[in-house]
């Protein structure tokens, strides 16, 4: 405390603790005073920062600290530029606020505040408040509901969590970042945010809202971040991306759009993230958004989509694509296998990229801060719905449940996504058998394909899946022993229900090994055509078991191998697609 000389001391984000040191007022030089993001307790008398009197800044929020502002205190607080209070336990807006002229950041977010804005708050600072953060409070509006806000160069609006009712305020011709989210708002957007020509987010989530969205809203070149999500918008998605744009994500689910997506959309070349959840749409896959080179994440659950999806134009649809939810629309055909095989991304993951999905808008020349959005996204998976406030990079999910997928599944591709830790292909009509191949999904935590026809036996490969949590296969055509160690040890009955050929743990139902299986000694599977060996020990003891046990101990059987038994043993090979009694292939 004897650098009286000192003009900035900055501390933000260490661990710091105890209470702020009185020595530290005594900097008579000090200009900015950061102590925000640290451990400090205490009570703290806020005209003690009076005593600096050259102070501009002072950051103190998230700490463990009590302020107390006492009134009449205005007269010798110094005037600053900037004021970050955030989480420091207030009740109302600092009465000093009325004679600060030169603020141009104001930070009270995380607070206790409640009831209306007063009008004094702005008068002071009308032409020089540039950023203004008053979520998390308990807000419900302002004094004489302004239909425009008083600010006359405010670039960054931060109301969000808070009871604000009543009409959206209208924003300055300045504002970047408009974040209204989790309020009470009602009516429709005024057509005068379509003249925010540096609007660079607009969050307006998980409101009242209604009408139609306005024509021009996608028309923006500089918008980055369209956030619409949890209103009552109705009527067709406007056309967005003009050959000049910006936009990264767009949220406009659980409203009550109709129509088609519209196809400018495939303008939307930095486009990452497009979640259209639980809406009235009416169209068929939009594989055209395959062009888009940056899109991570394609949500479409709950709509009225519907139609085959098809072969993919190219071999490089979709290279980017780590998410994709189809469930719970009218989607027909064979799962597509195309498409599948050529999502790169969910076959890999770069453990060294950053902990969560993120996006960051392009910043106007002007800016003064960056910005990052997170993925929010909300999923159905482990048997439960599950909501992402911040998305881990490392998820890679298939959601095609609740169609009329039919066929089976395409066994020489659906093994090579190694990536995928969400698999849901339950409620659709699939035949045929469990691809052995899904072993290779050694991340995998959850694998749905319950209410299918899916016949044969569960793959005892499965067993080593070492982080599979939740596993359901109930309503289907299986037989045959469950397999045993690993995670399957943890799967309930549940998990199994619907299938009478089934037997072993968890299942009441013993296993007996003079009960002969349905009449299928061979098992189609991607990689030989047959699924043989162990099985064929079990059904066959007596049968060539030197031969058997060979191939068991040496891991090792090609098609050549397969030819070469048939013909030794007399057994003609059936064409593909023959079936025998009971669906099952001879």
């Amino acid at each position: 405390m004897n650098l009286t000389q000192l003009t900035t001391l900055y501390l933000w984000g260490n661990n710091l603790q105890g209470a702020i040191p009185r020595s530290l007022f005594q900097l008579k030089n000090l200009e900015s005073l950061h102590l925000s993001s640290n451990s400090l307790s205490g009570q703290v008398e806020f005209d003690q920062f009076s005593q600096p009197q050259k102070l501009k800044e002072l950051r103190l929020s998230y700490n463990k600290l009590s302020l107390q502002i006492i009134t009449n205190l205005s007269a010798i607080v110094p005037q600053l530029e900037l004021l970050d209070l955030g989480s420091c336990n207030l009740t109302e807006f600092p009465e000093f606020l009325k004679y600060q002229s030169e603020l141009q950041e104001l930070q009270l977010s995380h607070n206790n505040i409640q009831g209306r804005i007063p009008k004094w708050v702005w008068n002071a600072t009308r032409e020089t408040l540039l950023f203004l953060d008053l979520s998390s409070n308990f807000l419900t509006g302002f004094d004489q509901n302004p239909i425009n806000l008083p600010w006359q160069n405010l670039y960054d609006l931060d109301l969000q969590t808070n009871m604000l009712q009543g009409s959206l305020p209208i924003p300055p011709q300045s504002i970047e970042k408009y974040m209204v989210g989790n309020n009470h708002y009602s009516g429709e957007i005024s057509p005068s945010f379509c003249n925010l020509n540096h609007l660079l987010i607009l969050d307006l989530s998980n409101n009242s809202l209604s009408g139609m969205l306005p024509q021009c809203l996608g028309n923006s070149s500089a918008l980055g971040i369209l956030m619409l999500t949890n209103n009552f918008f109705h009527g067709s998605i406007p056309q967005m991306c003009p050959d000049d744009n910006s936009l990264k994500m767009v949220d406009l689910s659980y409203n009550q759009l109709q129509g088609k997506i519209p196809r400018s959309m495939a303008n939307c070349t930095q486009l990452e993230f497009l979640n259209l959840e639980n809406n009235q749409i009416s169209d068929i896959f939009p594989s055209w958004l395959g062009t888009l080179p940056a899109l991570r994440a394609l949500i479409l659950r709950s709509n009225r989509f519907h139609g085959m999806i098809g072969k993919s134009a190219t071999n490089h649809d979709f290279p980017k694509l780590c998410i994709i939810d189809l469930s719970n629309n009218g989607f027909s055909g064979m799962l597509p296998s195309n498409y599948l095989e050529n999502w790169n991304s969910m076959k890999f993951v770069d453990k060294n990229q950053q902990p969560y999905f993120e996006v960051l808008p392009k910043l106007d020349g002007s800016s003064k801060y960056g910005y990052i959005y997170l993925y929010l996204i909300t999923i159905f998976a482990k048997g439960v719905e599950l909501k992402y406030m911040k998305t881990p990079y490392l998820l890679r999910l298939i959601d095609f449940s609740s169609n009329r997928f039919e066929g089976e599944i395409p066994v020489g591709v659906i093994g090579n996504l190694r990536g995928l830790i969400l698999l849901n292909l339950s409620n659709n009509t699939l035949t045929v058998l469990i691809p052995s191949s899904l072993w290779n999904l050694t991340a995998l935590e959850s694998l749905d394909l319950s209410r299918n026809q899916l016949s044969g036996r569960i793959p005892s490969n499965l067993a080593q899946l070492t982080f599979l949590a939740y596993f359901n296969v109930s309503d289907n055509h299986l037989w045959g022993p469950i397999p045993l160690g690993q995670q399957f040890g943890t799967f309930l009955e549940d998990s199994y229900q619907g299938n009478s050929g089934l037997c072993g743990k968890p299942l009441s139902k013993k296993c007996d090994s003079s009960i002969s299986p349905p009449p299928s000694i061979f098992e189609e599977d991607e990689d030989s055509g047959f699924q043989i060996a162990l099985d064929w020990y079990v059904v066959l003891p007596g049968v060539v078991s030197g031969l058997i046990v060979g191939l068991v101990a040496g891991n090792f059987w090609t098609s050549k191998n397969h030819e070469w038994f048939l013909e030794k043993f007399s057994m003609k090979r059936q064409p593909r697609g023959t079936r025998g009694r009971k669906g099952h292939r001879k």
